[in-house]
């Protein structure tokens, strides 16, 4: 006899790192406020963290860190759009389905 076992809504953990350079503390928070906008909009998902702070880069000019977690079906999607937004990096995309399965990988 199979377990039930449960379904996640939005599958997969989608989480990044995006640097903007040449981003003040002004421009970190209106960068936070559109990207969080624009997903809230545009894609299917929940449990949406963007949060971003600043600090100067090894140039001695301002760069803007933005820190993302989502929970989407479609996380290539959200990829393709935080790619836009400056140079994405630290990138996990994790099948929580196949954890709840008790599945690796």
């Amino acid at each position: 006899m199979k377990e039930h076992v449960e379904v996640i809504e939005f599958r997969y953990d989608t989480q990044l790192l995006l640097d903007r350079y040449g981003a003040d503390d002004d421009a970190c928070d209106d960068l936070v406020d559109e990207i969080r906008d624009y997903i809230i909009e545009n894609f299917k998902g929940d449990s949406l963290i963007v949060a971003g702070d600043t600090d100067s880069d090894d140039f001695g000019g301002d760069k803007a860190t933005i820190k993302l977690h989502y929970h989407t079906n479609e996380p290539w999607l959200v990829l393709a759009y935080c790619r836009t937004k400056g140079e994405i990096y630290d990138i996990v995309v994790e099948d929580m389905q196949r954890q709840t399965d008790g599945l690796h990988g």
